[in-house]
């Protein structure tokens, strides 16, 4: 399994913890944000592979905002792919 932690820009997160094997989300937690929202997130992602999550959240908007936690949830998926540090995931 393995564990990282992202840094999402321009929302009110400040940190998602995210773990995942062979790229199946196993468990997401974001630190700061709305509770019930990112919550609600959580049990909707977990069990689900990476790259359904990112096509499915990538784009999302909060507000007037240009991003959103789905969108950078998104995000931290395509920068572990393009790192490949979670390669395996999209294969």
């Amino acid at each position: 399994m393995e564990e990282f932690v992202f840094k999402p820009q321009g929302v009110c997160s400040r940190a998602f913890l995210i773990r995942h094997e062979n790229g199946i989300i196993v468990k997401f937690e974001a630190i700061g944000g709305c509770s019930g929202n990112l919550a609600a997130i959580s049990r909707l992602i977990e069990g689900r592979p990476m790259s359904e999550i990112a096509d499915k959240l990538g784009g999302t908007h909060c507000g007037s905002r240009l991003s959103s936690c789905p969108d950078q949830l998104s995000v931290s998926f395509f920068s572990l792919f393009l790192t490949g540090l979670a390669i395996s995931s999209i294969i």
